[in-house]
């Protein structure tokens, strides 16, 4: 039977239906069987510049086990949005990256064609990735969110320029209360994103740890803290306003003050394809610019 392949985008990049034709080129020259996401096909259909005429591709909403492979085609807010498709069904999936920095990504637009074909081969390892998922109390809410995320689990400030206080609780015991705009409680994937830009550490993906990381605190002893990730985190926040936002990566929501969150590793990892040659190691040279000095 061919591959069963699943595709998600936005489309919000310019030039990037070029690298959208020749995926689907690559894919339709390996017989794969493809799926593609019906508001993505949608986006593409309106488009004049991709070649679609000689393919009937079916839709989807949801994915299933029945699939092999996922591609997302985007940057990395395209990543995240489409694991809200693949959850726990352990579907291998890689990011082609026509955005900007990509760093989640799998693949690099000039090296496309190379780079799926190898993947469709199986020449590829995978890259287990650890997720947050909260429970919230009183309930109620869970519907308002997909109950993961990849990247970071957030509590910040809503509708006013005030500080907030997040009395932050690990294994029930009293850490700290931090007075800042929020704080983030982040995966090792995400110790490269809004982490990162506050201060917080870089892990290593494989690491068994988690990140939590002030939002411009007004403690000046107040500084990001690496805890096991088999630690269980409760967050109270109390400020001016009544309401606080939560997001799960580019997820957003609002609480009452009165709402408590515990956020705890999820049971279930993501899949990411990596090209044998790449590592974690060699993707923080290349783009986040690592130990960057002439003399070097």
């Amino acid at each position: 039977m061919p591959l069963k392949v699943g595709i998600y985008g936005q489309f919000y990049h310019e030039n990037s239906s070029v690298y959208i034709q020749m995926l689907f080129d690559v894919l339709r020259r390996k017989e794969v069987a493809v799926f593609i996401e019906e508001n993505f096909y949608t986006l593409i259909s309106e488009n004049d510049e991709l070649d679609l005429k000689a393919s009937r591709f079916p839709t989807f909403t949801v994915l299933d086990h029945s699939f092999d492979l996922f591609f997302s085609i985007g940057g990395d807010g395209t990543i995240l949005k489409s694991i809200t498709y693949i959850k726990d069904l352990n579907i291998p999936f890689a990011g082609i990256n026509t955005g900007r920095l990509g760093f989640l990504a799998s693949i690099q637009k000039e090296e496309l064609t190379n780079s799926v074909e190898r993947i469709l081969e199986g020449d590829y390892k995978i890259s287990e990735r650890s997720l947050l998922s909260l429970d919230i109390s009183p309930g109620g809410h869970e519907n308002q969110l997909l109950n993961f995320a990849l990247n970071e689990i957030t509590v910040i400030r809503k509708n006013t320029t005030s500080m907030i206080k997040v009395e932050t609780y690990l294994n029930h015991e009293y850490l700290t209360s931090y007075w800042s705009d929020g704080l983030i409680v982040s995966t090792p994937t995400g110790s490269t994103g809004y982490s990162l830009s506050c201060g917080g550490p870089v892990l290593e993906p494989s690491s068994s740890s988690l990140i939590l990381t002030p939002i411009a605190p007004h403690n000046l002893n107040a500084r990001p803290i690496v805890i096991p990730d088999t630690t269980e985190i409760t967050l109270k926040v109390s400020g001016r306003e009544e309401n606080y936002l939560v997001s799960l990566d580019s997820r957003i929501a609002s609480f009452d003050n009165d709402t408590v969150i515990t956020v705890k590793k999820s049971p279930f990892t993501l899949k990411m394809i990596q090209l044998q040659e790449d590592s974690f190691i060699k993707t923080l040279r290349k783009k986040l610019l690592w130990g960057e000095d002439k003399r070097n």
